[in-house]
């Protein structure tokens, strides 16, 4: 027997259905309310997907037991540890307190729908939305992949448009600005470095004397640092393309070969109570730097003495350094290397500002070569 359907009162009807498998036997039982012919469509479209393969056997965990499950197996193997926790803060800020008690089975579209819509008039941005969004639809992608659910009731969603941040980059004359006022801080070199490569702050702040090679001139990125509680870690970069080589300017190398000769007076100065961690950029004891305290104590000042706006980002200089090439003319691609990014269209679309200037110098460069005295 395939399935059947028993009457159990007034509008009330159980629908069994065999789901037998390598020898064992077993059945499904679902009740439904309403007519016969509901009880009927149930039966047929739970039999044509078990013929098919793709029937689930409803779970009765609820939505907060499957995201424990899904942070401490699955999400855990995949992502850094500061991902984790932003993901376990996520949910327990959003997420759970609307729909942590429902059965993961039963959580609808509608459900998720009304979560972003209450998200999005509580004033948060539409980029706090898509990313609950991408992490909630994972954990119910792998839901999916272990059995427990059929398909992704996030799927079926709306989401708010995301606007691009206007990002601020730095001129030419600007940059020369903002380096000789740089020239006179302690943490100048860190700037300088930060500019002149692109690096993200937390890769440069994750430099260790191993990634340097003073004689051909180049830092390895390989590495970045995480601050996790009130500790710090050193994690792999998260792809191929974020481990690349750098090639330095020489005044960039002559700054770090002064700045480690007076890191090692520093901690002959420290002695016993210096870490040698053998971080490029790091405090009189050896720890790295706190960006915090980088960007109050040493960044915003440097942007005062150079008549810079103090809204500029410690990140806007990673943008300042691939503008400033863009502009210069230098290969997109090379640009993109520079930077960490998986592949040229990101880098395209990201400084889409710098193209219109790029286009004005491909057509001067075109009257000079077409039209050009011969």
């Amino acid at each position: 027997m395939a399935g059947s359907i028993v009457k159990r009162g007034e509008r009330t009807w159980l629908v069994r259905i065999s789901t037998s498998a390598d020898g064992k036997r077993s059945f499904h039982n679902h009740t439904v309310h309403g007519t016969k012919k509901d009880a009927q469509r149930y039966l047929n479209a739970t039999l044509r997907g078990r013929d098919l393969g793709v029937f689930v056997e409803p779970t009765r965990i609820t939505l907060d037991t499957y995201l424990d499950k899904w942070l401490e197996t699955a999400a855990k193997q995949k992502v850094s540890a500061r991902t984790h926790r932003d993901y376990t803060w996520m949910f327990a800020r959003y997420v759970r307190p609307v729909l942590g008690a429902r059965r993961l089975d039963q959580v609808t579209p509608l459900e998720i729908q009304g979560l972003y819509n209450a998200m999005q008039k509580r004033g948060l941005s539409a980029r706090t939305i898509r990313y609950t969004h991408n992490t909630l639809s994972s954990a119910f992608k792998q839901a999916i992949r272990w059995r427990m659910l059929s398909q992704n009731p996030a799927a079926a969603v709306e989401l708010p448009k995301q606007t691009r941040r206007e990002m601020r980059a730095l001129s030419p004359e600007e940059a020369g600005s903002f380096l000789r006022a740089a020239a006179a801080d302690r943490w100048g070199v860190f700037f300088a470095f930060a500019l002149a490569t692109g690096t993200r702050p937390s890769e440069a702040l994750g430099l260790q004397w191993g990634d340097v090679d003073f004689k051909a001139g180049t830092v390895v990125i390989r590495r970045k640092l995480e601050r996790l509680g009130g500790g710090w870690t050193l994690e792999e970069t998260k792809t191929a393309g974020s481990r690349r080589t750098i090639p330095l300017p020489s005044s960039v190398m002559r700054a770090l070969s002064a700045h480690r000769a007076q890191q090692a007076e520093e901690q002959l100065r420290a002695g016993v109570r210096y870490e040698d961690h053998d971080l490029v950029f790091a405090t009189l004891t050896g720890q790295p730097l706190d960006k915090h305290n980088l960007v109050h104590r040493h960044f915003k000042p440097i942007l005062e003495a150079a008549g810079l706006p103090k809204t500029l980002r410690l990140y806007d200089l990673r943008h300042s350094c691939a503008t400033l090439l863009l502009v210069a003319g230098e290969n997109a691609k090379v640009v993109a290397e520079r930077l960490g990014h998986a592949g040229i269209t990101l880098t395209l679309d990201t400084y889409a500002h710098v193209l219109p200037t790029m286009q004005r110098q491909a057509a001067e460069r075109l009257e000079a070569i077409l039209f050009g005295p011969f």
